[in-house]
């Protein structure tokens, strides 16, 4: 069984982000790291691939040169080999332009063998769309199955448990086919030394847009069907009340609670 796991490199969510004077996010301060959410997807895929044998997992990004580290994380993990997809023409790419990307590798990782699951994060944190698990699955014309809190596949069948309010279902579909999983879905494996020294000697290949038969119009800034059109920092909150306690600072609070309606 081969598994692609889509990854992203992002800006340290615990680090300052910005925009910059073009709208996008300013990835060029060293703080870039693979999606969090997304490691339960590499986590999913690796326990998959334990369980069939005979399995491989390939980890595959699009991004800037520092996305390297994104797939190297991965295969820190566990995960076979990476694909990094790295061109100056994807710069400013929207959801639509980084699924078109994503769906040539897809295709052209297939050509040396068919694909039987795509696996995602539940969502991107620097941008918290959630959209591209959905749009992939449609431009590979997949069946998909999101928001997974649980992953088995089983003769052909890729079967999976999600959580709603109130309530759990159980959905199915026939390989090949994308799921996106939740935090939910497991406790990621952390990389231990052998790990990391493993992941020197694993297979990384970088490719051009050229190599995945994109065309450079369809895709970045010049293909986007989105554009900021303003940006500016969040101004800082004026309406801060700070108390100092006197042994009445606990009753001014609930008063002050109680006075908004919020207890």
């Amino acid at each position: 069984m081969k598994i692609v796991v889509c990854v992203k490199y992002v800006p340290d969510i615990q680090a300052d982000r910005s925009l910059g004077a073009d709208g996008r996010v300013v990835r060029d301060g060293g703080d870039g790291t693979l999606n969090e959410l997304d490691e339960n997807a590499v986590e999913a895929a690796l326990v998959l691939a334990e369980a069939a044998g005979d399995s491989e997992v390939v980890a595959l990004t699009v991004g800037p040169a520092g996305a390297e580290d994104a797939v190297r994380r991965a295969l820190q993990i566990g995960a076979d080999r990476a694909v990094l997809v790295r061109d100056d023409a994807v710069a400013g790419s929207d959801v639509f332009g980084t699924v078109a990307v994503l769906a040539a590798a897809v295709r052209r990782l297939g050509e040396d063998g068919p694909v039987d699951l795509v696996l995602t994060g539940m969502a991107a944190l620097d941008g918290l769309t959630s959209l591209l698990p959905a749009a992939l699955a449609t431009e590979l014309d997949l069946p998909q199955l999101t928001l997974a809190a649980e992953v088995a596949v089983e003769g052909g069948t890729v079967r999976v448990r999600r959580e709603l309010d109130g309530a759990s279902e159980t959905l199915t579909a026939p390989l090949p086919a994308l799921v996106s999983v939740t935090d939910q879905a497991n406790s990621p494996r952390y990389p231990n030394f052998k790990g990391i020294m493993a992941a020197r000697k694993k297979p990384l290949e970088v490719l051009a847009l050229a190599d995945v038969g994109v065309d450079p119009a369809a895709v970045g800034a010049a293909g986007a069907r989105t554009r900021i059109v303003e940006a500016s920092p969040r101004p800082p909150r004026e309406d801060r009340v700070l108390l100092t306690d006197d042994g009445t600072a606990g009753t001014r609070l609930a008063q002050y609670l109680a006075d908004r309606k919020l207890i």
